[in-house]
């Protein structure tokens, strides 16, 4: 049974947020920190910077050989069941640093040249350069140090899609980045009868790590190691009957190893190497799942696009539908502008309450419109107020929407209505506010959505988005 079952919220995979995990088992995707750290939002920042200060600590005592406080810290990773993330086969369990191999990961964390030398800086070279540390266990790691911000965004979604909060549950260990201690108090969680849930942001998981240390070994650190035994014409230089040279990748793993302590000893010999690996995963962080490979993984049919928008084109117009409304465009702004777009907030109050945005997401766009929106204009969330009128929007509505608007919070924001008479003059009306320095407002209609989940499902789920871009361009030339 997944969460959104047992809490009957009547959405699958696609119109979550967080992962629509199963209760009773772990689904094999994976909480890694590249992807943590190719977020630019704030909170993409404070999740980096608790993953940063927990693997600096525990690197410092080490070196320092304040190693039973090291392994003290390690030792509070114990995995809980609460995140459901993993491979577990049956009832969730989980591989952290802190189970039974705790032992093991602290001696080999100690006693690896890569801890001593320096090599490592974050949690993931490990996978990299730790004998017995690979995906599930650096997973649980990435979740059990982020517990804390991961039980406010539990609450914020809980709060967001209805789902009935406990009080006074044993919150486990909570990294205080601060202090360099865990602590535990009582908080909110949702509970079931299979035990607490703390939720994960689909947007983050991977099925596998970004780092793999084959992958590094054979295609960085390997080519390094032949250009070197070229040019110092080693016993390992084969000629070739048209008179070329060579070393080959297996003359040199027989020779050196292929695990990864072979991976250690010449990363300590070309430390630039792993730099360059480093810089490449940042360059080209790992895309977050597609609805299709999330659907495929929980074996779930995918969103059905054209059924909202039925509903929606037989939803009467007026106030008293107005909250069905809302809901019909959250849903299918979620599907189309997901990944771009995410971790959306209803009815988000401003101003000490005064105001009130109808839905806000955090722009974490990597590719495509959004992306371009953010590299050139104030855009780190995206604001959409739905109007179910039955008649035309104007200046009330758009300046409605631009008071939302703040150089912080960002200044892009959607206008969704059910149909616009005279779509000329309304852009006129916009462009008039973007000239003002008051921001940027896309007006969109039922005919418009339609444009969109089209050239959606036809561009197989690009994110360029013609039609905004198009609206865009009307708003800055």
């Amino acid at each position: 049974m997944r969460l959104s079952e047992y809490f009957v919220l009547n959405r699958t995979q696609a119109y979550l947020d967080f992962v629509d995990i199963p209760l009773n088992t772990d689904l094999a995707v994976f909480l890694v920190p590249n992807a943590i750290k190719s977020l630019d939002s704030s909170w993409g920042n404070e999740l980096s910077s608790f993953l940063q200060s927990f693997f600096e600590t525990v690197l410092r005592l080490i070196k320092n050989g304040d190693n039973h406080r090291a392994k003290r810290l390690l030792a509070s990773l114990s995995e809980g069941n609460e995140f459901h993330l993993g491979y577990s086969v049956g009832k969730s369990r989980g591989h952290g640093f802190g189970d039974e191999s705790a032992d093991s990961v602290w001696d080999a964390l100690t006693k690896s040249k890569a801890a001593t030398s320096g090599l490592l800086q974050d949690l993931e070279d490990t996978a990299l350069l730790i004998h017995g540390i690979g995906t599930d266990m650096i997973s649980d790691a990435v979740c059990n140090i982020l517990r804390r911000p991961l039980i406010k965004y539990t609450q914020d979604m809980c709060r967001y899609y209805g789902i009935p909060l406990t009080q006074n549950v044993e919150s486990g260990p909570l990294w205080n980045p601060k202090k360099e201690v865990w602590e535990t108090t009582f908080v909110d969680l949702p509970t079931t009868s299979y035990g607490k849930v703390i939720l994960v942001p689909k947007v983050l998981v991977r099925t596998r790590l970004s780092y793999q240390y084959d992958e590094y070994y054979r295609y960085y650190l390997l080519p390094q190691m032949q250009s070197e035994h070229l040019r110092n014409q080693s016993s390992l230089v084969e000629t070739l009957k048209n008179g070329s040279q060579r070393v080959t990748k297996k003359a040199l793993m027989e020779k050196y190893g292929k695990d990864k302590l072979a991976v250690v000893e010449q990363t300590i010999l070309k430390p630039y190497v792993l730099d360059e690996y480093r810089d490449a995963k940042v360059e080209s962080p790992s895309s977050p799942l597609s609805h299709e490979q999330l659907s495929e993984l929980e074996h779930i049919e995918k969103p059905d696009l054209n059924l909202l928008l039925d509903q929606l084109k037989s939803l009467p117009v007026g106030r008293e539908t107005a909250e069905q409304y809302e809901d019909i465009i959250e849903r299918i702004v979620s599907v189309i502008l997901y990944p771009s777009l995410c971790n959306p907030t209803k009815q988000h109050k401003i101003h000490d309450g005064r105001k009130r945005i109808d839905i806000t997401y955090v722009n974490e766009a990597k590719g495509g419109f959004f992306y371009w929106l953010a590299m050139h204009y104030s855009a780190p969330h995206i604001f959409v107020e739905c109007k179910n009128y039955g008649k035309e929007v104007a200046n009330p509505e758009i300046d409605q929407l631009s008071g939302r608007f703040s150089p912080s919070r960002g200044k892009v924001g959607m206008l969704i209505c059910r149909s616009i008479e005279n779509k000329e003059l309304l852009y006129r009306r916009c462009v008039d506010t973007a000239k003002d320095e008051r921001g940027f407002i896309i007006a969109l209609d039922d005919a418009d959505l339609e444009v969109l989940v089209h050239e959606y499902m036809d561009s197989a789920n690009s994110q360029d988005f013609n039609l905004l871009r198009q609206y865009w361009k009307q708003l800055v030339d």
